[in-house]
C-alpha cells in the first residue's frame, strides 16, 4: 500500500511538472483528462478535479465551471477519473438512463451518488447519449425507438401523425370528435397522450373548427340538446 501511494505520488507529481499555465491567471483543462482541470494565479497552478459525473468545460478561462459530458466537448480529453458508482447512479452526479430497461420514459438525476426519479414529457423517451428526452424518431437510443400508445377506457388511441387547424398549422394538443356524443371530445397531449373532453352545457364539439360551438353550427348535432332532454 505504502508503495501505491508513493507511486501515486510520484506520477501526480510528473503531471503537475510538465502543465504550464498558458495565462498567469485563469482556469485550464487537462490535455488528457476531461474532469482535470488547473487553477492557475500569478503563474503558479493547482490541479482540480471536476465531482465524478462532471467534466471540466474550458471555453471561457475566466470561469471555473463543470458540467454533464452532454454539454462539453471533450475533444480528446477522453480520460476520466475512476467512477464512484451508487444504486441507480453509474457515477456520483450527471443524468442517467433508468435502471428498468422498460422505463424509457423515465430517467434518473444524480445528485452526490443519491438517484433522483424523474419523467419526461408523454410521447418522449430518455436519449442518454444527448441527456434530454426526444422523441423516439429523433432520439439516439435504439433499444427504445418503438413506444407503447396509451389508451383510454372506452380504447381510443391517439392517431399518428401531425393534425393540421383550420390555419394549416400543426396543432400542439390536437382534440377529436367523440364517436357517439356531440358534447364529447379528445384532447391528444403533445398528440400522443389522450384524455376525456366535454364542451359547456348547451355547445357542442366542431371538428371542422377543432372547438366547441353551437349546435346548429355543427351538421348532426343541432338536436343534440333537444333530444337529451
Amino acid at each position: 500500500m505504502f508503495k501505491c501511494s508513493v507511486l501515486l505520488l510520484v506520477i501526480v507529481s510528473a503531471v503537475l511538472a510538465q502543465f504550464k499555465c498558458p495565462q498567469r491567471t485563469g482556469f485550464f483543462p487537462d490535455l488528457a483528462q476531461c474532469d482535470l482541470y488547473y487553477v492557475c494565479s500569478q503563474g503558479a497552478h493547482e490541479q482540480k478535479l471536476c465531482p465524478d459525473g462532471l467534466v471540466f468545460d474550458d471555453r471561457d478561462p475566466n470561469h471555473e465551471r463543470c458540467d454533464i459530458p452532454a454539454n462539453v466537448d471533450c475533444g480528446d480529453r477522453t480520460a476520466l477519473q475512476e467512477p464512484k458508482p451508487t444504486n441507480g447512479c453509474p457515477r456520483a452526479n450527471g443524468y442517467y438512463r433508468h435502471s428498468d430497461p422498460a422505463a424509457c420514459d423515465k430517467f434518473f438525476n444524480c445528485v452526490d451518488g443519491e438517484p433522483n426519479e424523474l419523467a419526461c414529457p408523454p410521447g418522449l423517451i430518455y436519449d442518454d447519449i444527448d441527456s434530454t428526452c426526444a422523441w423516439p424518431t429523433d432520439s439516439k437510443r435504439k433499444d427504445c425507438t418503438k413506444s407503447k400508445k396509451d389508451s383510454l377506457d372506452d380504447g381510443f388511441q391517439c392517431p399518428d401523425g401531425d393534425t393540421e387547424g383550420p390555419n394549416g398549422r400543426t396543432l400542439p394538443h390536437p382534440t377529436f370528435a367523440h364517436p357517439d356524443d356531440c358534447q364529447k371530445f379528445y384532447i391528444c397531449r403533445n398528440g400522443v397522450m389522450p384524455q376525456k373532453g366535454s364542451c359547456s352545457e348547451g355547445f357542442v364539439y366542431n371538428e371542422d373548427t377543432f372547438a366547441c360551438d353551437k349546435p346548429a353550427n355543427v351538421p348532426g348535432c343541432e338536436d343534440y340538446y333537444k333530444k337529451k332532454n
